[in-house]
């Protein structure tokens, strides 16, 4: 695990992660309540690594409840790794008043996936972007010989948050 703060972080994402990273267990319980947050990705019972300002790496272990027939790691569950990977990414640049929506999703599947996975993700929001403007992010699925197994490729959309005032 790697703590690196660089600047004062503005989002939610960052101020929790450096908040639990540092203490014992705290990239655990941060990946525990990642998956609360978000349940249907916690379900692949993912282990957060690293978040910087734009990058973040995530990893899971081969378990029976994420393989498939073929006896390699299910197609769904290697797009929920990278999808966990590029939305902290994402999530990881933006302030409290902005929002990331994944418009789509797509996989290349490279190799047989085995063993334990780390997917790893950078995002770097430009100064003068648009609001509600689609940016494409690539997770790239490594096993443990470093080899890419999976190429995780998701559109997010970055805009500001409606307030209820605006409404």
């Amino acid at each position: 695990m790697k703590i690196i703060e660089s600047g004062s972080p503005s989002g939610p994402i960052l101020k929790w992660w450096y908040r639990l990273a540092g203490l014992p267990g705290g990239s655990r319980l941060f990946s525990f309540l990642l998956g609360r947050i978000a349940p249907y990705s916690g379900s692949i019972h993912s282990h957060v690594e690293e978040i910087r300002p734009g990058y973040a790496r995530v990893s899971f272990r081969d378990r029976r409840a994420v393989r498939n027939h073929l006896n390699s790691i299910h197609a769904i569950a290697l797009i929920n790794l990278g999808e966990v990977a590029t939305g902290l990414a994402v999530l990881s640049t933006l302030s409290s008043n902005m929002r990331g929506i994944v418009l789509a999703i797509r996989a290349d599947y490279l190799k047989k996936a085995r063993g334990k996975l780390s997917a790893s993700a950078e995002f770097h929001l430009p100064p003068d972007f648009a609001d509600n403007t689609p940016f494409e992010v690539e997770a790239l699925l490594r096993d443990q010989s470093g080899d890419i197994v999976t190429r995780v490729t998701a559109t997010w959309l970055i805009g500001y948050k409606i307030l209820k005032e605006q409404q």
